[in-house]
């Protein structure tokens, strides 16, 4: 059966919880034989731990941040931070901010945010920016910064708003406006020769761009390919989609992300989930890139967000120095690059298959696994080719495949599909949302991998500490 059917014959089995997984799965998890971490490259290199993780609630564009900045919303995502760490701002050596699409007023983020927040005017601080994974490059550059001395403190995580995006002119009326502005047309005639042979397009305004630059390409056209390819039906898709908003629900009533998530005016509510989605919504709308016969929708997809999410991290040694407990220690990641018209969604495939290689470590170790939900069909392409053979063969041969992802510890508390996901800050809220599940189920690894625009994409491996 193609892995559509295998998944909708799943989909039942899928809805359980880590308060609902049975006694003996605990028991057996807990006293199997540990697995000795040992990784040549970095056994030498000072232990990098996440002490804690901590974001604003993520909101769909246009509503409850509508009228702020990526600025007030990163600084407090790092004040948050800092008041629930009980962290002095003055400890902090380093601010690293992911961001995508950039405010022009303030370029660099990621110090004005930190100013903002009240860290020492002393602490440098620089923006980041990698698609949809650069809070996940913010993170891997702090723990590079410590391991290299350079650090022994970093706050690293990333913002982003779609409320109020940087909308420009035209080229040809920047070029006028610019000529206009420079003074050396005098007089109204030669200022309004400006705007010679300029067409009725040329007056009309130009938002970021949501296609890839290489390749001219939306995600959501690229998704429905990937769907035909992987053989991934609209109904798999949907009922995906689905798990997402009930499980990203229930978390949010048993608690489960208030040790996560900041409030905003007494507020820690995520306004993207939809408890009350069913099947039959669902299903009930069109095709949104691919029409008529395409499969990816609005239901399917992740949706422009508002939001912050900020770690701290820093070297084990200094934690202790601090007297502080870490959450997990960040071990092995990695980045990598595909072809991004072909494998544009699949770098999780890639990087996770890399990562495991790199660590010794195999998905069977693995007892929490996370992945970034662009698309539901994009998640379950990136499962299906983890458990492809064929897929193996001719795209990473000599590798043997990662294998099928256990769903009883895939996205169980929801993803990006439901809780949002705001370019520069979903990797910080992967990061964080691994760390305290392993502590709450007592598991000892965790897999992060996620895509990014231009076929990129990234992997991690999180140990529990303890």
């Amino acid at each position: 059966p193609t892995h559509s059917r295998l998944f909708t014959q799943r989909s039942k089995r899928m809805r359980l919880t880590a308060r609902t997984l049975p006694a003996t799965a605990v028991i057996l998890r807990s006293t199997r034989p540990r697995r000795t971490f040992s990784i040549a490259a970095t056994s030498s290199l000072p232990a990098v731990v996440l002490v804690d993780g901590a974001r604003i609630p993520f909101q769909p564009s246009g509503t409850a941040y509508n009228d702020l900045m990526a600025y007030d919303l990163s600084r407090m995502a790092m004040h948050g931070l800092l008041t629930q760490t009980g962290l002095s701002p003055s400890a902090v050596d380093y601010v690293l901010w992911g961001s995508v699409i950039q405010e022009v007023r303030n370029s660099n983020l990621a110090r004005d945010a930190a100013v903002g927040a009240g860290l020492p005017k002393s602490t440098p601080a620089h923006t980041v920016t990698q698609a949809c994974i650069s809070a996940n490059q913010a993170i891997c550059s702090a723990i590079n910064n410590i391991q290299t001395g350079q650090a022994e403190v970093v706050i690293a995580g990333g913002a982003e708003t779609f409320s109020d995006v940087p909308i420009r002119f035209s080229r040809p009326m920047r070029k006028a406006l610019i000529k206009l502005g420079s003074g050396k047309a005098k007089g109204l005639s030669k200022q309004l020769a400006l705007f010679k042979g300029m067409k009725a397009k040329d007056l009309a305004p130009e938002a970021p761009a949501i296609a890839n630059f290489t390749t001219g390409e939306v995600m959501g056209h690229n998704t429905d390919r990937l769907c035909d390819r992987f053989g991934i039906s609209r109904q798999a898709q949907d009922e995906y989609a689905l798990r997402s908003h009930q499980f990203a629900a229930k978390a949010h009533a048993d608690g489960i992300y208030e040790q996560e998530i900041i409030a905003v005016d007494g507020n820690v509510g995520e306004g993207g989930v939809r408890g009350d989605a069913t099947y039959e919504k669902m299903a009930s709308l069109k095709p949104a890139f691919v029409k008529p016969h395409g499969t990816v929708t609005a239901a399917n997809s992740s949706f422009l967000t508002d939001g912050a999410a900020a770690t701290l991290i820093m070297s084990d040694t200094k934690a202790k120095e601090l007297g502080l407990k870490p959450k997990a220690f960040l071990r092995e990641w990695t980045f990598v690059s595909c072809d991004p018209f072909e494998d544009l969604l699949l770098g999780p495939t890639y990087a996770a298959t890399k990562v495991l290689n790199m660590a010794g470590l195999t998905l069977k170790d693995m007892d929490v696994i996370e992945f970034h939900e662009a698309f539901a069909g994009q998640i379950l392409s990136n499962l299906a080719a983890l458990d492809s053979d064929k897929f193996y063969e001719k795209n990473i041969p000599g590798q043997q495949k990662v294998g099928a992802i256990p769903m009883e510890k895939f996205n169980i508390h929801g993803g990006s599909l439901s809780l949002g996901h705001p370019f520069g800050a979903t990797g910080a809220r992967l990061v964080t949302t691994v760390a305290n599940r392993l502590q709450r189920e007592d598991g000892r690894f965790g897999l992060i991998a996620a895509c990014a625009d231009g076929g990129i994409g990234h992997a991690c491996i999180v140990e529990r500490y303890s």
